[in-house]
């Protein structure tokens, strides 16, 4: 019996490497492809560039579905209250979705199902947002979530290569499917705008990453084309402070499902065959395999986006300082290396990753002494690349909580910036009352003579803050801080002693994966 099918949409965000789309199409006489604004993942803590590249990501995807005699329904509400209208109002019999590994997900997607076999429709899942079947990996690693990059990368090994991408649906494919549509669906089911999501535009600065499938496929092929770059490509090695970016920032398009990690992979295996290329973790396939390693420590490590609660996060007394967080996360802090970095991370919700090294050690071990879990916050709302699973990764690590544990070496404010940038042309950009300083005290303004700060137009304490902490004295104390921390570790708590902790909580996971069908 042909299906009357729902495709819900969430992160896949995409019509290539889309299996469970094509499990959608088997047997089908109706598809419905759906997308919800769920209140509890679309709030008021998703910044302004976050919203615009969801908006140009779905109106992408409504354009290739149209291409296709279908098009795309968007709704607004808990799934759980949206899902049992459309399955009577629709008649539908099949529902199916990419699966999702974030605790909400599964819990979410658990309720949706069981809703489903109420009404009598089945529920088909497909593995796609990650390289690997996380589980697998877990489960390859006796039951634990590998803690070192290399355990992770010996378990890859074991399973092989990731599975190869599949290609988008064509018109044949939807030839005998129809997508029935009407006028009024257009203003029941249409994309909303900004403006029609209560959202106030007027502080939005140019489009530099617009949102879509088409737009992703085209940066990867721009880069792809780019092959010395691409074989030769180290992360450390590129800059965080450059005019334009020096990595491929195609992470906002993986992580929203516009590009699939899968298709990435295999475009880089084309380009590296028979060429000399760098390695991970370094290479651009180390850092999809990174990706991979924060997914995997997500779903096995529980309260994984908290300190407390958290078995391998080392319980560090941070203090609670809404100044100095505010000063931080406005561009405040008078170090105009950090401000112009979260000034960039403000305007264009992006930067690159050695820059949120700089700004996240600040914030935690480094200077302020700030839980990472607030710069976790604030990183998920205004970054568009900005990932659960790898943004609470990032945060542990880079506050010396879990997995990178050499506390002791700190970022300076102020040497760090220098090494790419001796001018200070990225401060200048998004610093501007700071550009007609001399690049001798661009890093330091506050150590500018008075009549230097007049000449620039630019008095520190008055139109630039003085800094809020000093960094050679609060770095000192802080280490001493964090050596205490280290002391009362468990032994949980570290990766030489042990390699994984067992997994507490089948319950979510392993009883919703029996209730649906999967590859």
């Amino acid at each position: 019996m042909a299906h009357t099918c729902i495709h819900w949409f969430r992160k896949g965000l995409r019509l290539h490497d889309n299996p469970a789309l094509m499990a959608a199409l088997r047997d089908c006489k109706e598809l419905y492809p759906v997308f919800i604004l769920d209140p509890h993942l679309y709030n008021t803590q998703v910044g302004l560039n976050r919203w615009r590249f969801l908006i140009g990501a779905l109106k992408d995807l409504d354009c290739s579905l149209r291409t296709l005699n279908s098009r795309l329904f968007v709704l607004r509400g808990k799934p759980e209250d949206v899902f049992p209208k459309l399955f009577n109002k629709w008649k539908v019999t099949l529902l199916t979705y990419e699966y999702d590994t974030e605790p909400y997900s599964l819990i979410r997607d658990k309720t949706v199902t069981t809703l489903a076999e109420q009404h009598g429709v089945s529920v088909i899942y497909r593995i796609s947002h990650t390289l690997y079947d996380i589980d697998r990996l877990i489960e390859e690693n006796d039951g634990k979530p590998p803690l070192t990059y290399n355990r992770l990368r010996e378990l890859t090994r074991k399973l092989g290569p990731p599975k190869k991408p599949i290609p988008a649906p064509t018109f044949e494919d939807m030839k005998d499917i129809k997508t029935p549509c009407s006028e009024k669906h257009e203003q029941k089911y249409g994309i909303p705008t900004l403006e029609e999501l209560g959202r106030d535009t007027a502080s939005l600065g140019e489009e530099l990453f617009p949102g879509g499938e088409h737009e992703a496929l085209r940066r990867l092929d721009l880069h792809m084309k780019r092959t010395g770059w691409v074989c030769s490509f180290e992360k450390p090695q590129t800059s965080p402070n450059s005019l334009s970016p020096s990595t491929t920032v195609l992470s906002p398009y993986v992580t929203f499902g516009c590009l699939s990690a899968r298709t990435f992979w295999w475009r880089l295996a084309e380009v590296y065959q028979g060429k000399k290329h760098s390695d991970p973790p370094v290479s651009l396939h180390g850092q999809l395999l990174w990706r991979e390693f924060f997914y995997t420590a997500s779903v096995g490590i529980p309260n994984f986006n908290k300190m407390e609660g958290n078995p391998v996060c080392t319980q560090v007394d941070w203090d609670t300082n809404p100044e100095y967080l505010a000063a931080w996360r406005e561009a405040r802090t008078g170090y105009p290396f950090i401000d112009a970095i979260m000034t960039q991370l403000r305007q264009e919700g992006w930067m690159h990753h050695l820059a949120r090294h700089a700004v996240a050690c600040f914030l935690t071990r480094g200077d302020l002494w700030i839980s990472w879990e607030e710069g976790q916050k604030v990183f998920e709302e205004l970054l568009l690349d900005g990932d659960w699973a790898l943004n609470a990764g990032n945060w542990q690590w880079l506050s010396a909580s879990t997995f990178f544990h050499q506390f002791f070496r700190v970022y300076s404010p102020v040497a760090f910036g220098k090494k790419t940038d001796k001018n200070g042309d990225y401060i200048k950009k998004y610093l501007p009352c700071l550009k007609k300083f001399p690049a001798e005290y661009i890093y330091e303004p506050w150590k500018a003579p008075r009549s230097v700060q007049q000449a620039a137009g630019c008095i520190v304490g008055k139109d630039y803050p003085c800094p809020i902490v000093k960094h050679e004295e609060v770095h000192k104390k802080n280490i001493q801080r964090m050596k205490a921390a280290y002391a009362k570790r468990s032994p949980a708590q570290s990766p030489v002693k042990k390699q994984g902790v067992k997994r507490s909580t089948p319950s979510v996971i392993d009883t919703f994966k029996k209730k649906t069908k999967k590859e």
